[in-house]
């Protein structure tokens, strides 16, 4: 071991000592497998050890290596590379979990020491910097380019790369992925409200709450950022949106970058300051900020104000079901079937308030999904760094999606991509659309007349 291996960094963030063979900062946290007594209740809950029947590829196999590196039986090497990023961080074997482990929390904090002590090279490392740390975290540059592929897919190039085969110079996967993307139709909200502090209700205020318009979602979904400002304000609460928010640091976070995802939450808990509320319409971005004060376990001061903020977050579904919300009086005469996003599910314990919003809307027949809280395969950018293994999973998926609802409804801008993958190649005619624009849809029918969900092609 070297004396640089030995040499711990001091942050403000982190001041631990190394622990066994993990020799950098912020280290993994021995309270979180305290209680794991290795009994396999976790193991049906898994989709990679569904699909390889591998122990390695296991909830209780992976707590076992995390352990064994922590107490010096094994270093952090490549061995410790594909147990630890396969894992999808669904959460699912939490859930599963008699003693609650978070398994989890540990994948993460160990992605960051193997980050740490391996860090990407090459091309993987150029185009990880590039979306990581040039793209998500700064808003305009973000719009610039939903602009970008506005123009793509407007201009005409979308279609002839496609009809002379040039889009097919890209990976397979990719080009599927290219295939179902959202047509950008309309602007980010941030930007068609940049000159409101706050888009104020016409109802009777019941409250106020801030928006977390996120990265990709305010490019690619901002359709669905638009329906979560109707619906609240239809429901009484004056919504603003802080201009100086930022990416919430997941992607960051679930690739090992730990010390970008503290920088990123930092930078939203000032954001969000004075807001009372912080109402979040992607699964994934409220499970991450729900969980900021781990990312500053060592920092008292820090991790206080990461308490405080993450106590505001509120899924949109779990916020509108706390409030009382209007239930719709218009019909929606639709077969709708319902997707728990894990990070809804699992990693915010939301299961009931989406399907109760569902339900109130007349004229919706709710199908349900067997293991409907089983992994879709998305995972932030999974199905893109792991693509034969979330395709498996998505294969395994879709055998429990019913074939006969015209709609497929979620909380999760990466299931709803991923989802419209899975649709796709098994040649259904289904929609793919966020619980809150069925609820937006209904409103609208009310008042405005017709207005149609949008698929994600």
């Amino acid at each position: 071991m070297t004396a640089k291996e030995k040499e711990v960094q001091q942050t403000p963030a982190c001041k631990e000592v190394p622990l066994g063979g993990y020799l950098w900062k912020d280290p993994p946290d021995p309270n979180k497998w305290a209680d794991c007594v290795h009994c396999g209740m976790c193991l049906e809950s898994c989709p990679t050890y569904e699909i390889t029947g591998q122990e390695q590829h296991s909830p209780r196999g992976r707590v076992h290596l995390i352990q064994s590196v922590a107490e010096g039986r094994l270093e952090v090497n490549e061995d410790l590379i594909d147990p630890v990023f396969d894992c999808l961080d669904c959460r699912a074997c939490t859930t599963a979990c008699p003693a609650d482990v978070n398994v989890g929390g540990l994948i993460e904090e160990t992605r960051g020491q193997i980050r740490q002590a391996m860090p990407l090279t090459g091309w993987k490392n150029v185009v990880g910097k590039f979306f990581l740390e040039s793209l998500f975290p700064y808003p305009a540059r973000m719009q610039k380019l939903g602009g970008l592929l506005k123009f793509y897919q407007k201009s005409g190039m979308q279609t002839v790369a496609r009809k002379t085969g040039l889009i097919n110079v890209i990976p397979k996967h990719l080009v599927e992925m290219e295939e179902i993307m959202p047509a950008i139709t309309q602007q980010p909200v941030q930007k068609k409200y940049k000159n409101e502090d706050v888009i104020r209700t016409k109802a009777e205020k019941k409250g106020d709450a801030a928006l977390l318009t996120g990265c990709i979602m305010d490019v690619m979904f901002s359709d669905v950022n638009e329906a979560t400002i109707n619906v609240l304000t239809r429901n009484g609460i004056d919504v603003s949106l802080p201009k100086n928010q930022t990416c919430c640091g997941a992607l960051h976070v679930h690739a090992g970058d730990r010390d970008m995802g503290r920088k990123l939450a930092m930078q939203n808990i000032q954001a969000f300051e004075a807001a009372d509320t912080i109402v979040v319409n992607a699964a994934g971005c409220g499970s991450m900020m729900k969980e900021y004060p781990e990312l500053f376990r060592f920092d008292p001061e820090w991790k206080e104000r990461a308490e405080h903020f993450s106590n505001k977050v509120k899924d949109i579904a779990e916020y509108l079901y706390d409030i009382g919300y209007k239930k719709p009086t218009a019909e929606i005469h639709k077969r709708v079937t319902y997707h728990d996003a894990c990070h809804l599910a699992h990693g915010q314990g939301i299961k009931k308030e989406p399907r109760e919003i569902l339900l109130d809307i007349p004229g919706v027949e709710i199908v349900e999904m067997p293991n409907a809280d089983r992994c879709c395969g998305s995972a932030g950018i999974y199905n893109i760094t792991n693509p034969e293994m979330a395709d498996a999973i998505l294969e395994s998926k879709m055998k429990h999606v019913p074939g006969d609802v015209e709609i497929i409804s979620m909380g999760n801008p990466g299931c709803m991509l991923q989802m419209a993958l899975g649709v796709q190649r098994q040649g259904r005619n289904q929609e793919i659309v966020h619980t809150i624009q069925l609820l937006d849809l209904a409103y609208q029918k009310e008042g405005e007349g017709k207005k149609s969900c949008r698929h994600p092609n």
